[in-house]
Formats: C-alpha cells, structure tokens, sequence
C-alpha cells in the first residue's frame, strides 16, 4: 500500500501561483512516476505533469511554460508549481502514483482561480 498526502491548494487570483505538494510513504518502489492529474466540475479527469524517479517530466499542452513539476525522492515528495494561473486551472487536483505493480490517488485539493 502507497498513501498519497497533498497540500497546497486554495484560492488565488488569476496571474498568482501556488504551490502543490504530494508525500508519498507506505510501500514504495524505487521506480515509479508520480504526477498530477485535475478534474474541473463537470469534466473528465486529465493529465497535468507527471514525473518519473529518473527525473524524466510530461506536461499537459495547457500548462506548458506555467507550470513545473519537481520531486525530491529522499523525501518521496513531488511538487507542482503553478504560476501565471488561469480561472480555467479551477479544479480539484489529484497526486498519482504508479509503478509496475500498482497505482493509487490521493484525496485531492482544491484549487480555485478567481478573482
């Protein structure tokens, strides 16, 4: 079992930032990616970034140049920092974990771009 703990989320005004965290503990692989995923009221969940243990990243064409995804694996940690967000970046955020055997989510946080 992998359990996923995120921070980070709330209320900013479009062109603010925020910063996510995801802390990972439990049964971890030492090969694995670890992103984010969002699902906006009304929509299907997508993807935002992901991260492999590697260092290797993929982000969503919406947040290209806005947004970095990072991890500190001594910490089994992943970040994503969003910056110059956008009303349409509201939506509940979801840390993932996958490795060869297994996945799992987090329980998701809010984030809310409004003014």
């Amino acid at each position: 079992q992998v359990q996923l703990v995120e921070s980070g989320g709330g209320l900013v005004q479009p062109g603010g930032s925020l910063r996510l965290s995801c802390a990972a503990s439990g049964s971890i692989s030492s090969i694995n990616v670890m992103g984010w995923y969002r699902q906006a009221q009304g929509k299907q969940r997508e993807l935002v970034a992901v991260i492999s243990s590697g260092g290797s990243t993929n982000y969503a064409n919406s947040v290209k140049g806005r947004f970095t995804i990072s991890r500190d694996n001594a910490k089994y940690t992943v970040y994503l920092q969003m910056n110059s967000l956008k009303p349409e970046d509201t939506a509940v955020y979801y840390c993932h974990y996958a490795s060869r055997l297994n996945d799992y989510w987090g329980q998701g946080t809010q984030v809310t771009v409004s003014s």
